[in-house]
C-alpha cells in the first residue's frame, strides 16, 4: 500500500513566519527576556530541528548572565522546558484563532490519497500538540483523525537525521519504496531521502533559496482549482512529471514508479 508522510511546518501550513516567530517572540516577552528575533534572524534560527533545541541557541554564557538564568545545566534546561511549554501554547492559541490558512492543494492531496487507499501521516519534530493543531486545521476534522502522527521527542536525533521518518516507517509497517514525503526545506528533504524515501518539496517562506538536489520534483505550492487559484511552478522537476496546474495525487505516484526513495538520491 502507498504512503504519503507529510512534515508539518511550512508544509501543512506556512506557520514558521505567522506561528512559530510570534509565539517564540511572545514568550520570551512573557519571560523578560533579552531577545526579540527578527524575521531575518528567525530565517536562520528554522535550520535548527525543534523549538526547545532553537531556545538552546540562545544560552551564551553573555545571555545566561544577563537574563538572570542559573549556571547549573540540569536548572536551565528546566528553565527551557518552561519557556518551551508556553511557547506550545501560545502556538496553539494563534493556529486555533484561523488566521493562518492551510497551503493550497494539502487538503485537496490527503483526500485524494486517503480515498484511493494510501496510508497517510505527518512527522514532524514540533511539539506533538503544536502538530495536532495544524493538521486539524489543514485537513479538517472528518480526515484529521485518519492521518498517524509522529512529533515532539519521540526520536533522539532531529532533522536532517533520518530517526523521524524511519520510525514512521518501522511503526507503520510502511514500504519505502511505496512511500513518498511532502518537505518544504533541504533538512527535511535530506532526513526523507537518509530514510530511503523519495520527497517532494514545495518550498515555503523560509526555504526557497536552499539546494533541493536529491528531491524527485520542487514547486512553489502543491496548487489548486478555483475559487481561489493558485497555479504550482514547477522550479526541479528531474523525473519530467510537469505537475502544472497542480500537483495531483497521479504524480506522486509516477515518483513512486520512477523508483521511490531507492532513487530518490540519484535524480
Amino acid at each position: 500500500m502507498p504512503a504519503l508522510i507529510w512534515d508539518c511546518d511550512g508544509v501543512l501550513a506556512d506557520t514558521e513566519r505567522y506561528g512559530h516567530l510570534p509565539a517564540f517572540n511572545r514568550t520570551f516577552e512573557e519571560f523578560g527576556l533579552p531577545v526579540q528575533w527578527s524575521d531575518a534572524e528567525y530565517a536562520e534560527k528554522v535550520k535548527v530541528g525543534g523549538g526547545k533545541e532553537r531556545m538552546k541557541t540562545l544560552l551564551t554564557p553573555e545571555f545566561v548572565k544577563a537574563a538572570g538564568l542559573p549556571d547549573d545545566q540540569e536548572a536551565l534546561a528546566d528553565e527551557v522546558a518552561r519557556w518551551h511549554r508556553r511557547k506550545t501554547e501560545i502556538y496553539t492559541g494563534i493556529i486555533s484563532g484561523g488566521t493562518i490558512p492551510p497551503r493550497p492543494g494539502v487538503r485537496r492531496l490527503m483526500t485524494e490519497a486517503h480515498d484511493a487507499g494510501w496510508t497517510l501521516a505527518v512527522a514532524s519534530t514540533s511539539a506533538e500538540p503544536s502538530v495536532r493543531s495544524v493538521l486539524d486545521l489543514a485537513a479538517g476534522p472528518e480526515l484529521a483523525p485518519q492521518v498517524h502522527v509522529f512529533a515532539g521527542d519521540v526520536v533522539e536525533h532531529k532533522k536532517p537525521a533520518p530517526d523521524i521518518y524511519q520510525l514512521c516507517v518501522d511503526r507503520l509497517a510502511l514500504d519505502p519504496a511505496q512511500t513518498v514525503v511532502v518537505e518544504d526545506s533541504r533538512n527535511g528533504m535530506l532526513a526523507a531521502l537518509a530514510a530511503g524515501l523519495a520527497c517532494v518539496v514545495t518550498v515555503s517562506a523560509y526555504t526557497a533559496q536552499e539546494d533541493f538536489a536529491g528531491a524527485s520534483l520542487v514547486v512553489s505550492s502543491l496548487g489548486d482549482p478555483g475559487p481561489q487559484e493558485t497555479v504550482t511552478e514547477v522550479l526541479s522537476d528531474p523525473l519530467g512529471l510537469d505537475p502544472r496546474p497542480f500537483v495531483r495525487l497521479e504524480h506522486l505516484g509516477r515518483v513512486l514508479e520512477a523508483g521511490g526513495g531507492t532513487g530518490a538520491g540519484q535524480h
